[in-house]
């Protein structure tokens, strides 16, 4: 049975990923703590990844982002939670991720003469503004601000998806389906 984006959420989100050669059904933020292995995505792009999704929304290197998006970059289109999945993109969807965060560090080489993640806060900030609203000059990837908005969501599943998450927010967790366990 195919496991839908609202329902992970909603259940202990834990996922498959690997440590060591042994997979083990963690969240995303245990797999990073734990350091699991990544499998689609290279350290460059793990590493523009982690840190534009930082700047989307603070926490969001810790709470996995980029294990998260790894992960269900490498399951099948059918079984992904990423929100791209529904938004008509065709899959695979690595091919929507890997020139996006190549265009993000490509346009701050350009502009900056550094590689997004070695941005300050404020720069970065200044470039999730200008992500959010245009296309800058000499992007090479899909559109500036569908990618803010993918990814985005994405930083929201990871860091607000969980009960903690809600809680955070004061929120009132209200699951159709109470998880067995808390995540």
């Amino acid at each position: 049975m195919s496991l839908t984006r609202r329902e992970a959420l909603r259940t202990t989100f834990a996922l498959a990923f690997t440590i060591g050669g042994t997979e083990a059904w963690l969240t995303p933020r245990e797999a990073r703590a734990l350091n699991a292995d990544f499998k689609v995505l290279s350290a460059v792009e793990i590493r523009a990844l982690e840190a534009f999704g930082e700047a989307l929304l603070p926490g969001a290197r810790a709470a996995g982002i980029a294990h998260f998006v790894d992960q269900q970059l490498s399951t099948s289109a059918a079984e992904c939670l990423l929100m791209i999945r529904y938004l008509d993109i065709p899959p695979p969807y690595l091919d929507f991720y890997r020139p996006a965060l190549a265009a993000l560090d490509a346009a701050t080489w350009h502009t900056h003469g550094r590689a997004f993640a070695d941005l300050d806060a404020q720069t970065a900030d200044d470039w999730v503004g200008i992500l959010s609203r245009t296309v800058p000059q000499g992007w090479q990837g899909p559109p500036a601000p569908l990618f803010f908005f993918v990814a985005r969501s994405d930083a929201v599943d990871v860091v607000y998806g969980t009960e903690e998450g809600f809680a955070k927010l004061g929120v009132p967790y209200m699951p159709h389906i109470v998880p067995p366990t808390k995540w």
